[in-house]
């Protein structure tokens, strides 16, 4: 099973964002918080897009998963591990 690194980073705009260990190409992902939230979060801004991020990546997982039971056991369906750091 192969498996492939993420970093979650913070654009110069104070977007986070998603995007493969290494690469400069446009992220995967982006969250934008509103300034009313980020007055609310604080210093926990990247801590609660880590969480947003994790949850995205596990219902992914699970989608996956759920497609993998659809198909006839003799059908190879490659589900990717995720890591975020």
């Amino acid at each position: 099973m192969s498996t492939e690194t993420y970093e979650i980073i913070e654009l110069s705009n104070g977007d986070v964002a998603l995007r493969r260990a290494g690469h400069k190409e446009d992220p995967l992902v982006r969250i934008q918080f509103s300034e009313e939230s980020l007055h609310f979060l604080r210093e926990h801004k990247i801590a609660i897009a880590r969480a947003m991020l994790e949850a995205g990546i596990e219902a992914v997982q699970d989608i996956g998963a759920l497609e993998a039971d659809a198909f006839e056991e003799d059908e190879a369906v490659d589900v990717t591990e995720h890591t975020i750091h």
